[in-house]
């Protein structure tokens, strides 16, 4: 099927010339002598694939046209044209929507590039291509079943203006799934923002999401606004919604429910348009039963619900995601990118990944940085003997044993196992073994002391692979060296 583009435009001699250029190049062609009769052409139904619409025109000019037709179709994509290039009205359409802006007379060779370039992005957003660049790095990857029916999913929703919630474990992807949606969305030249409500104060997350007036408390010597003000008409991720203070949930409902509220310290209300997409970890109804989670904005948030699956459950994406995440890896650190071979593939895919994507992601991180995969190998071991020890110590707690003490002590374990296991391949070089493990130089020292995990003149010995040592020093006993 030809693609459909509409030409608005107020010169007759301008729609019969770009009718006739585009017809030669296998397009199907609509025109409109102007932005009112363009967006009546839209209401009766017709859907075009691409639209070329003229900046200067009497009564409604193109950027209002653009505004309207966007409103009315907002996944509808168009293309600007103007006699002049007026910077100020080119970053104007681009505000409003608008996918490119070409100068008239219009170049046969420019024109078709810039359909091409557009509808081939239109194509790929449509056929749920496997990888989709989502800037900075981030990407959005569906390699299995599920998660292609939930790329599907996305696009249907993605232009549809209802809040999202997106549950899942912690790692699973909800905030690629969120920018997703929003570069899918009308909303897509708009900001988007994040707001981690589990690692904010009570007090802290209501000014950071309303805004707050001078005088409002003890400091606030100017007015501030908040997040929902920066973000009017764009997009804002609740991350951790289950862990919102009640108090603040109410408010919440309140934007959700009249797109208005107040700043700290303030009487006049605050109208503002933002879409609201949340995610959580939690289970929602045992959150809802213990009273964490109102009831009444569960079922405001969930608008259309999307749960992200673990990685265990789609273990046919592990090559995919690694290579993905190896190949940007490289590039940042100038290295050349490791292979993921038989052996190492099946460990990772028998691995039960209990931090999900992240851990995959840092796991591609330390194997290039390393080089080494029979050290990887290991690391996969031990990560699966730690699992196991935890699942033993739930079986056993019927028995009378503390859970919550063996959990801990297991914790420990894993957890100087790794740092030793970094520290002997840097040769003790804290500060790349700190960079290796992704915590802080005085993280890694603190935890060295802790676990008993001293340099090999000191005469201090790994742990052994039980990990004694850490489960001790996990629960509050004297190390070996600490004994000495």
């Amino acid at each position: 099927m030809k693609p459909h583009i509409l030409v608005v435009d107020d010169d007759p001699g301008m729609l019969r010339y770009t009718k006739v250029l585009l017809e030669t190049g296998q397009y199907e062609v609509s025109t409109a002598a102007g932005g009112a009769e363009a967006l009546q052409w839209i209401q009766q139904g017709n859907h075009p694939d691409m639209v070329l619409l003229d900046v200067m025109m009497p009564g409604m000019d193109g950027l209002e046209t653009l505004e309207r037709l966007r409103d009315a179709v907002p996944a509808l994509k168009v293309i600007m044209l103007s006699c002049l290039h007026d910077t100020h009205k080119v970053v104007e359409a681009m505000r409003l929507g608008a996918q490119d802006y070409l100068t008239k007379p219009v170049n046969e060779v420019e024109l078709a590039a810039a359909l091409e370039g557009c509808l081939d992005a239109c194509q790929v957003v449509a056929s749920g291509d496997e990888v989709e660049e989502l800037g900075d790095g981030v990407f959005f990857l569906a390699a299995s079943p599920v998660m292609r029916k939930i790329r599907e999913h996305i696009g249907c929703i993605a232009e549809v203006n209802v809040p999202v919630l997106l549950l899942g474990e912690s790692g699973t992807g909800k905030e690629v799934a969120a920018l997703l949606i929003h570069k899918l969305s009308a909303r897509s030249h708009r900001k988007f923002l994040k707001v981690n409500c589990a690692a904010i104060p009570e007090d802290l997350l209501e000014s950071e999401l309303f805004g707050y007036e001078a005088g409002a408390f003890t400091g606030a010597t100017q007015a501030k606004p908040g997040k929902f003000e920066l973000c009017d008409r764009g997009t804002i991720l609740l991350d951790e919604i289950g862990e919102m203070p009640p108090r603040l949930q109410a408010k919440l409902l309140q934007v959700l429910q009249e797109q208005r509220f107040f700043r700290l310290g303030s009487r006049m209300p605050i109208s503002v348009d933002v879409r609201i997409l949340a995610a959580t970890n939690v289970n929602v109804e045992q959150a809802i039963k213990e009273g964490k989670l109102r009831l009444d904005l569960y079922y405001r948030l969930n608008g259309f619900s999307i749960w992200l699956p673990p990685l265990r459950d789609r273990r046919e994406e592990i090559p995919s995601l690694f290579e993905h995440y190896m190949a940007r890896l490289a590039k940042i650190y100038q290295r050349p990118p490791q292979p993921l071979r038989d052996r190492l593939l099946q460990a990772c895919r028998q691995h039960s990944w209990p931090g999900n994507v992240r851990e995959l992601q840092n796991f591609a991180k330390r194997y290039l940085v390393l080089g080494n995969e029979e050290v990887m190998l290991a690391e996969l071991r031990a990560g699966s003997a730690a699992a196991e020890q935890v699942q033993v110590a739930a079986r056993v707690h019927s028995n009378g044993s503390d859970l919550k003490e063996m959990v801990r002590s297991m914790k420990g374990a894993a957890e100087a196992e790794a740092i030793a296991r970094a520290l002997e391949q840097t040769h003790w070089n804290r500060k790349q073994a700190a960079e290796l493990l992704n915590i802080s130089y005085k993280a890694l020292v603190y935890k060295s002391r802790q676990y008993g995990i001293l340099p090999p003149q000191h005469g201090a010995r790994r742990p052994r692979r039980s990990g004694q040592a850490g489960a001790d020093a996990a629960a509050g006993k004297p190390t070996p060296a600490e004994q000495d």
